[in-house]
């Protein structure tokens, strides 16, 4: 194929990833001096993770959502860093980039709450369960999907979802779980709530191995609920919450049955995570992920990643606002990795458009202006670049600079004046 140069798209992220990062080389010598002065603690951390979503997919949704002059809730934040994603090898997956968060280890692929010596390693979750600290996770994913579960669980693979539903309810005893994959939760043979092979997908079925484990969470007192309404009228400090049988989307090829419209939305999950955790006085740790920004990068399907990316910004501001009336409260919005080497391109008939996953997408207009711009994708996995950080309230500062990923586990134990083994 003949090569032709190619004129990318000049994004202004300048005003929020990039110039920012201009100025980390000042900021990174103070980083540890401000760590060990860091005071008063934080109360109440609320971290999320757009799994899959680098700059340029966070670019893609700004200029989609608000243009070029415009911030979205998670750009506005006064703090930026810039994170290394490897885990024992250069290119990572989500399991071992949560454990990295979550417990300050680099460790093999598929790894949940161990180390590269399969040993199991304390999270950050269970460090503020024993100070008395709530916990919970929110997903669009299945909520045993892996990056909750390096907060809430310690097994060897994370294909073993039904072993990671167990140690939430019996080891780590999460709070409060929101998000989908009620197929692990029940027994085969047992659909639950969700029918088993629906028309959209027919792979679907219950297939847990522990037994109905959605009846031992109510032996265990959690509320259970299934649908929006009985989320919005659920009471008490335990809740789990499974709103369909695999992930809460169908990541399919665009126009090939692709759908992003949860049940429940991202933001409306999280406002409820955040009023039931809330209602502990010593604080809460909530971990909040959205899939889609991953799984429609996958399908080289930049529509709905933008889309997907849209909900994960609302659900940002759900916190932010929150923050703003409890001070003592930091929030954390990252990525996991970057995926499918996304950038975005001008509109240019004579720029080739490639096929399979060299095919262009688009073109999406940017908000307030006539321009358009076009994604292009080099690969339909993961990438090895660096991903932003932006954070706000307490302790946010520890979290300017360029480092590795296992350094946000450190940072959050500044953060919330913990120490660690």
């Amino acid at each position: 194929m003949k090569l032709r140069e190619k004129k990318v798209f000049k994004a202004t992220m300048a005003g929020t990833i990039t110039a920012a990062l201009l100025t980390v080389s000042a900021v990174t010598a103070q980083t540890q001096d401000r760590a060990d002065a860091a005071s008063p603690r934080t109360q109440n951390v609320i971290l999320f993770v757009g799994d899959g979503m680098g700059t340029a997919q966070r670019d893609a949704i700004r200029l989609a959502t608000v243009g070029e002059k415009g911030k979205l809730a998670m750009d506005a934040m006064p703090y930026v860093g810039l994170i290394h994603t490897s885990s024992t090898v250069p290119v990572t997956d989500s399991a071992a980039s949560a454990t990295a968060y979550a417990s300050g280890v680099k460790t093999y692929n598929g790894a949940i709450g161990m180390d590269a010596n399969k040993k199991s390693v304390k999270t950050i979750m269970e460090y503020a369960k024993d100070k008395g600290k709530s916990t919970g996770v929110v997903t669009t994913s299945q909520v045993t999907d892996a990056t909750g579960a390096a907060f809430g669980a310690h097994v060897e693979d994370r294909s073993k979802q039904s072993d990671i539903a167990l140690q939430y309810l019996t080891k780590s005893k999460l709070d409060v779980i929101l998000g989908g994959g009620e197929d692990f939760w029940y027994p085969a043979g047992n659909p639950g709530k969700f029918q088993d092979e629906p028309a959209e997908d027919p792979s679907e079925k219950s297939k847990g191995t522990q037994g109905n484990l959605v009846d031992k969470a109510k032996s265990l007192g959690y509320s259970y609920v299934s649908t929006k309404a009985d989320l919005q009228k659920a009471k008490g400090g335990k809740l789990l919450g499974l709103f369909s049988n695999e992930e809460m989307f169908q990541q399919k090829p665009e126009g090939e049955g692709d759908i992003y419209n949860p049940v429940v939305s991202l933001p409306e999950m999280t406002k409820k995570a955040i009023d039931t955790l809330s209602t502990n006085k010593k604080g809460f740790f909530l971990m909040v992920e959205e899939e889609g920004t991953d799984e429609f990068a996958h399908q080289n399907n930049a529509k709905m990643t933008i889309k997907s990316g849209q909900q994960l910004d609302q659900a940002v501001q759900v916190a932010k606002d929150f923050a703003k009336k409890h001070p003592d409260t930091l929030v954390l919005v990252l990525a996991d990795h970057e995926t499918g080497g996304f950038s975005i391109e001008e509109v240019n008939a004579d720029d080739e458009s490639g096929d399979g996953i060299s095919k262009e997408d688009g073109p999406f207009q940017i908000v307030g202006s006539d321009h358009n711009f076009v994604v292009d994708w080099t690969t339909s996995g993961h990438t090895a670049v660096d991903i932003p950080l932006t954070a706000m309230g307490r302790n946010a500062e520890l979290f300017s600079g360029i480092y590795e990923n296992t350094e946000v586990f450190t940072k959050l134990l500044q953060a919330l004046g913990i120490k660690g083994k």
